[in-house]
């Protein structure tokens, strides 16, 4: 940057002035006085602005617009529309326009350049302190530039500007993280952008368990002029960097492509702990799963097998009532041993689902950790099998495995301290996540735990979902970067601004956000709070990062056989 001589300040480029500030605090914020040539209807809530104090700029949200006069018989009497001139004349004298502001954090005029720290907000502009659109160079002061590190990525524009808005991918994936919004928002498409830029990165790695086919070869987009539309996928556009497994591969093959890996599980892949989180959805009693322990104690990985197979036989002269025998062996109830089988009786319908004898020499999990540690993104398509029962079910057994081998990676990398043992980075992305993480489930499934480590073993998560008052509270105070679309519900809204301080001015920033194209984001990835377009998932885009992928594989690739 070219530094001004005799020590003046350099000349900062500014937008439009919108008013000038009339009264605040730090804690209930600041009051700006809207010019009278600026009209109410261009003032947005989340619109970002910059306050130029003395010293420093404050660089602030507005969070409300309010109408206002200097005494309430004006109000009383108003002018009629016809009456222009009379109108005019109160315009901006005895009548005016208030706009509060939520000042989020500061940097020094002199301070110009975008790798500037910007601090916290702990004073506030003297009166009559000026206040300014931002325009492009404060973006990139606050929010960094995809051209001056890779490891930012531009996610979408503020409110009425052209202006990238940069996340912090480093940041972004060093907690787990979650993009929330109503069903019908775009969750799906922000969700695939984040990825995106994740892979481009080459920051970590990421599991994604796809639940209704949407992010690997191809993703189709809501019905736009009667006419529905289709997106490219994450294997179209990286290629080789990403691999899918596939848990029903004809479905994969109809949507025209073949899957990398096809994916079987022996029941003696399914622990209890990968049951007991399914209490609702195959609504068994606490004493069921207490006799599913009794069974495990005894047959070990074999459990389940044993417990359909006992149920399974047929009943003859010598034990008319097999079930009933088998809980007297175990000392259980026999109605929780009999309520058992014909729940779990249901899993033999998923077909990827295979006796345990029939188990070949390879491991999935060791395929999946060495696709990983190859630096490969792994979209798992549940093809038709997308029920919610196999959704948990699958996402269950598998997640917790890959933690299992972390863990045992992380140790060993802290006993050798060796560069070469250190495990890359996995994001886990889960859909319908409130289904995983709400208060009971939360602390029995694996997501529970990953989601309190907070990548203290090299995995975190990225969660998507609509509901997340449905979530544990706990959990969502450990979730760092957090993407909101559209919410309605006054409980999904405080939910997610669970930890967030401050957090009166956002509620009405999430109330006003427009169906499609428009979330806040807030936490570790962002400096501040933003209110942004998401940006485009087209052709523009798809150029823009093709220009660093490798070419995309040939589908004529033969497939493999993987088992868990």
């Amino acid at each position: 940057m070219h530094k001004p001589d005799d020590g003046q300040k350099p000349k900062l480029k500014r937008g439009k002035q919108l008013g000038l500030i009339t009264k605040g605090s730090l804690v209930e914020g600041l009051e700006m006085k809207l010019n009278p040539d600026v009209s109410p209807e261009e003032i947005k809530a989340g619109k970002f602005v910059v306050v130029e104090g003395d010293v420093f700029d404050f660089f602030s949200l507005i969070t409300d617009v309010r109408l206002d006069a200097t005494h309430h018989s004006i109000l009383e009497n108003p002018p009629s529309t016809e009456e222009k001139i009379m109108r005019d004349v109160l315009s901006g004298t005895s009548t005016y326009v208030t706009v509060t502001l939520r000042p989020m954090l500061t940097l020094p005029k002199r301070q110009t350049k975008a790798k500037a720290s910007p601090s916290p907000v702990k004073s506030i502009p003297p009166h009559f302190s000026p206040v300014y659109e931002a325009v492009e160079e404060d973006v990139s002061r606050i929010f960094g530039s995809e051209s001056e590190d890779k490891h930012y990525f531009n996610i979408g524009t503020p409110l009425d500007m052209e202006t990238p808005v940069c996340i912090d991918l480093r940041r972004f994936v060093e907690r787990s993280t979650g993009i929330f919004g109503k069903t019908g928002t775009g969750k799906t498409f922000l969700t695939r952008l984040v990825l995106c830029g994740l892979i481009r990165s080459g920051i970590a790695v990421t599991l994604i368990f796809d639940m209704h086919s949407e992010y690997g070869w191809s993703g189709q987009k809501e019905a736009e002029e009667g006419r529905r539309t289709f997106v490219k996928g994450l294997k179209q556009l990286f290629g080789n960097q990403v691999a899918i497994f596939s848990l029903d591969p004809q479905s994969t093959r109809r949507r025209g492509v073949a899957p990398d890996v096809e994916v079987f599980i022996p029941f003696d892949c399914i622990q209890v702990e990968d049951i007991a989180p399914l209490q609702d959805e195959l609504r068994l009693h606490t004493t069921a799963i207490e006799a599913a322990y009794l069974i495990y104690a005894r047959y070990h990985a074999h459990w389940l097998e044993e417990l359909l197979a006992r149920g399974d036989r047929s009943p003859d002269s010598d034990d008319p009532f097999p079930l009933k025998t088998f809980a007297e062996e175990l000392g259980a109830h026999p109605e929780s041993i009999a309520a058992l089988y014909r729940k779990l009786k249901r899993l033999e319908r998923f077909p990827f689902l295979v006796k345990s004898d029939r188990r070949p020499d390879v491991d999935a999990i060791e395929h999946i950790m060495r696709y990983l540690r190859e630096g490969k993104h792994i979209v798992l398509e549940f093809g038709q099998q997308s029920s919610m029962l196999c959704y948990l079910l699958v996402s269950n057994i598998i997640s917790r495995r890959i933690h299992e081998e972390y863990v045992k990676q992380t140790e060993r990398y802290l006993a050798t301290q060796d560069p070469k043992d250190e495990p890359k980075q996995l994001i886990i992305v889960i859909e319908e996540a409130h289904k995983f993480l709400n208060p009971s489930a939360a602390k029995q499934t694996i997501f529970g735990t990953i989601a309190r480590e907070m990548r203290k073993y090299y995995v975190s998560l990225l969660i998507v979902d609509q509901r997340p008052s449905d979530i544990d509270d706990e959990i969502m105070s450990q979730i760092g970067t957090k993407i909101i679309a559209q919410l309605n519900d006054e409980k999904d809204i405080s939910a997610v601004l669970t930890g967030v301080s401050n957090s009166s001015g956002l509620r009405s920033i999430l109330a006003s956000l427009e169906t499609k194209q428009q979330a806040l984001v807030i936490g570790h990835a962002v400096p501040m709070p933003v209110v942004i377009r998401t940006r485009d998932y087209d052709e523009k885009f798809y150029e823009e990062v093709m220009q660093l992928t490798a070419p995309v594989s040939s589908l004529e690739e033969g497939t493999n056989m993987l088992w868990a």
